[in-house]
């Protein structure tokens, strides 16, 4: 049986989760389709086919077809071909998109408002429960692309040692779909 804590802390996180669902219903966005717009911006240039995006959300690549498909028809993401395999596409967040997410959420600015400390704290807790969801789960970890095993830093720049291609300092802070803890 679960420890009094234990179900204490599932229903805060399913609150936070579903107040900031709430809180993301706009006339423009369902909170599907802010998510998606969310990873997208953060997510680097490798990580941005559809069949990533269906992987970061936890969802069948039909339902992720259809959010993509509506974000292409509001203007909010541009669908882009590969110039070697006109197969293979990805998506760009549109200067649209980007304006959309830059308004803060309540949970937003709540977390703004938290000190240092107790954001550091509660970030490396949330790390490590769904880095340890993900585990149980056989999920890729979908990290920042500087705390991977694959990043190298030097003094004549960054790369990834997997894919074997030069970074730029953006792409460091951004969501790669390869991320391996280090």
């Amino acid at each position: 049986m679960k420890g009094t804590h234990n179900i204490r802390l599932r229903d805060l996180i399913d609150r936070i989760a579903r107040l900031s669902a709430a809180g993301e219903w706009t006339d423009v966005l369902n909170p599907a389709q802010r998510s998606v717009l969310s990873y997208l911006a953060r997510a680097n240039r490798f990580s941005r086919a559809p069949s990533n995006v269906a992987d970061f959300m936890c969802t069948t690549r039909g339902t992720t077809s259809q959010t993509l498909k509506a974000l292409v028809a509001k203007g909010l993401i541009a669908l882009q071909r590969s110039s070697s395999d006109k197969r293979s596409i990805s998506y760009d967040v549109t200067e649209a998109g980007r304006l959309l997410l830059n308004t803060p959420s309540d949970l937003d600015e709540t977390l703004d408002a938290l000190s240092a400390k107790d954001a550091k704290a509660l970030q490396t807790s949330l790390e490590a429960t769904v880095r340890e969801v993900l585990n149980r789960r056989g999920f890729r970890s979908f990290g920042v692309c500087q705390t991977c095993r694959y990043h190298q830093s030097t003094k004549d720049g960054r790369t990834c040692d997997l894919l074997k291609v030069p970074l730029t300092d953006a792409e460091a802070t951004e969501l790669c779909h390869e991320h391996e803890v280090a």
